[in-house]
């Protein structure tokens, strides 16, 4: 016979079968994840552990029907657009916009493309609409300094990211008429954004100021801004960094021997969301890699080296990677054929799980997936050309285009709905 406290083991893992609990030896179900409670007009989240669930290969919305696939890239110095065929690899059009081209920013009900021309250092800024159905440029609508376009959740606003002024610009989504304006004189150089799972808050960061900045889209308020440092879990670095005086751009590490750190005030650049949206990956073109910022309490968690000026962020069509476009520069202006490349980093892990290069060098920049996920295209800032990244193997093939391309957008892509800047989807 068993003994009584085997019979009894036994027993209570055949109950816990029967009722749907984990049997002895079986590892219980994850929990379910509760629904998200988004702003009013913000469309629902169907998988709260994923919000790019509905960025999918294969899940392209009604409102892209008869789009043209194309590949639209600004070139800034030319004052233009080259249109690319993704089929032939080819320009198949060329087209002059406003001055200085930035992005090019799918609208929020993804039936117009925006270019932002934000003619930086002069007051004729503008947008240019394009039909994907044509692949043809509209009028220009004037618009003060439009470096980067979002979209407020609601899709009643475009929010234009006016860097120059400290800004941003709530306007109507048709006409650009403004209709107010959040100050963010805490954040110079404010610049890319992502927005979090429920649409309450968006995250903008500070190319200038070498922060990141929390706005509270319901209250139209800042709420708070903060630092960013690869070395934010280090207070004897960051107590050596605080000090007045002018410094060398790297310095030995006051603790760890033969090591230096570098001096020079982070430059974030674009910001997304991981598939939880509890925290968000930063870019920092001058500490070369990625911040991890956690949104509640609003704090900085990690840092992930990646690469030379990392400046781009892509989520893959399946939610598990990012892709990452490091610039191959610390600077602003920087010179052709640098060590440009693209890390992989895997969401689950927060590890660089590949890094791909570009033979010959290059200046990987902006632009996003296309719409099967089977190619990653980046704009090449410094090298007037634009690069096609195979997400299985990181082979690379490469368009001339215009001279200083940037914000490119991939067409049509899947999604319901855009938050803006060069295919920001869910």
């Amino acid at each position: 016979m068993q003994p009584i406290q085997s019979l009894k083991i036994t027993w209570l893992a055949a109950a816990l079968a029967v009722l749907g609990g984990p049997a002895q030896g079986q590892t219980p179900a994850p929990a379910k994840a509760a629904a998200v409670a988004t702003v009013p007009g913000m469309p629902p989240v169907p998988d709260p552990n994923n919000l790019y669930s509905e960025t999918a290969a294969g899940k392209l919305s009604p409102a892209v029907a008869g789009a043209l696939e194309r590949v639209y890239v600004p070139n800034r110095a030319a004052n233009s657009v080259s249109v690319i065929d993704p089929a032939t690899l080819k320009v198949v059009d060329t087209f002059k916009v406003g001055v200085h081209p930035q992005h090019v920013v799918p609208s929020w009900d993804l039936k117009i493309l925006w270019v932002a021309n934000n003619a930086e250092g002069r007051t004729d800024g503008s947008m240019t609409p394009i039909d994907p159905k044509t692949g043809k440029p509209g009028a220009s609508i004037p618009v003060d300094d439009p470096y980067n376009v979002y979209w407020t959740p609601d899709g009643r606003h475009t929010i234009v990211v006016a860097e120059a002024f400290k800004r941003l610009d709530f306007r109507d989504p048709k006409t650009m008429k403004l209709d107010y304006s959040i100050e963010t004189p805490a954040c110079p150089g404010i610049n890319h954004a992502d927005f979090s799972i429920d649409g309450r808050y968006a995250v903008f960061t500070c190319e200038f100021g070498g922060a990141i900045t929390k706005i509270d889209m319901v209250n139209r308020r800042v709420m708070e801004t903060i630092n960013l440092s690869p070395y934010f879990d280090r207070p004897e670095v960051l107590e050596l960094l605080a000090k007045p005086g002018r410094k060398p751009r790297r310095m030995l590490d006051p603790t760890k021997p033969r090591a230096t750190i570098v001096t020079t005030q982070t430059m974030p650049q674009d910001v997304r969301a991981s598939p939880d949206g509890k925290i968000f990956y930063v870019a920092d073109m001058i500490s070369d890699g990625v911040h991890l910022v956690e949104l509640d309490p609003f704090r900085q968690i990690g840092f992930i080296p990646t690469g030379v000026g990392t400046h781009g962020l892509y989520p893959s069509r399946d939610g598990k990677s990012l892709y990452v476009a490091n610039r191959g520069s610390n600077k602003i202006r920087g010179r052709p054929h640098g060590p440009g490349s693209v890390s992989v980093i895997d969401f689950a892990t927060r590890k660089v799980t590949a890094n791909w290069p570009i033979p010959g060098g290059g200046s990987p920049d902006m632009g996003n997936v296309n719409a099967d996920g089977k190619y990653l295209w980046l704009s090449g800032r410094y090298d007037d050309v634009v690069y096609r990244f195979d997400t299985a193997t990181g082979v690379v093939d490469q368009v001339k285009v215009g001279h200083e391309p940037h914000g490119l957008t991939v067409w049509p892509q899947p999604g319901r709905y855009s938050f803006g800047h060069t295919g920001n989807l869910r």
